[in-house]
């Protein structure tokens, strides 16, 4: 069986930097608390539990935490929640991607402007709801062709179109497509992160070329289910698991080829260990 892994499979940049940043504050000693999990991949998060780091919700569970050190995850946050956490007193190290902090940067300086704001992702995700709150949640988030179908502001306002750094896009593109046939102003700015778009078409491409398709990531990966959707779309046989332990390789004895993918939140020993469990327990 050939066995091909995806050379950008894993860790980008962001997650990288914010998870080397609590394991580095869960050295020193003290309390340690992550605005949520600092990413969404159980095994990692569990492993940080271990040492001592603790999850919260919100801001008011910092209350009378003394000198508590608390971390910002990738995601970023909006800025009323990020003033709230100044007011706790608590000592805060801000793990937000730079390339998300740039799209807070753009839609608060273009709101400002007039721009009618669109924002380009899934108002679940965190990183989505962080966006907006840099504008005052002035703004409408599209998740598909239909929401832009739909949109309706007057004609020749000025609109400005950004995009969760790991939306699809494909996504991305119909939307900016149909919004540039209505008569608005538009500004486009393709915020989708480098990785994330070199991610999606490698995995498009290696499960176009496969007769079986994994992909690696935990169950909550907004970034991780875009790939499985992509390398569905490609292969038939694509499988999505979180660990070693989802993969039951009957399920690939008939198969010549298989690729490996993983979520921008999948650590290396996770991909590393189906990779060799692929090829040697044929």
């Amino acid at each position: 069986m050939e066995v091909t892994v995806a050379k950008s499979a894993g860790f980008c940049f962001g997650v990288k930097r914010a998870v080397e940043m609590v394991y580095g504050e869960a050295a020193k000693g003290g309390d340690v608390y992550t605005l949520g999990p600092i990413i969404h991949n159980e095994q990692v998060v569990d492993d940080l539990k271990r040492k001592g780091v603790k999850i919260i919700d919100s801001p008011e569970e910092l209350e009378n935490s003394g000198e508590a050190t608390v971390i910002i995850r990738s995601h970023g946050v909006s800025k009323e929640v990020y003033d709230r956490l100044v007011q706790t007193g608590a000592k805060i190290e801000d793990a937000t991607c730079p390339f998300v902090k740039k799209i807070h940067q753009i839609v608060s300086e273009q709101r400002k402007k007039g721009c009618e704001i669109i924002v380009a992702g899934n108002p679940e995700h965190p990183e989505v709801q962080g966006i907006c709150g840099w504008c005052g949640n002035e703004c409408t988030v599209m998740e598909n062709a239909s929401d832009a179908d739909n949109y309706r502001v007057a004609p020749g306002s000025k609109v400005c179109i950004v995009a969760q750094t790991t939306f699809n896009y494909k996504k991305f593109e119909d939307i900016v497509d149909i919004l540039s046939k209505k008569s608005y102003d538009i500004l486009v700015m393709n915020t989708i992160c480098n990785a994330t778009e070199v991610r999606q078409t490698e995995a498009g491409t290696i499960a176009s070329q496969s007769d079986a398709m994994i992909v690696i990531g935990g169950k909550h990966s907004s970034n991780t289910q875009k790939l499985y959707e992509i390398c569905r779309s490609a292969c038939r046989n694509t499988h999505f698991i979180q660990t070693l332990d989802d993969l039951d390789l009957n399920q690939f004895q008939s198969f010549r080829s298989v690729g490996i993918t993983a979520g921008a939140s999948t650590p290396n020993n996770i991909i590393k260990e189906v990779q060799s469990y692929v090829r040697h327990e044929q």
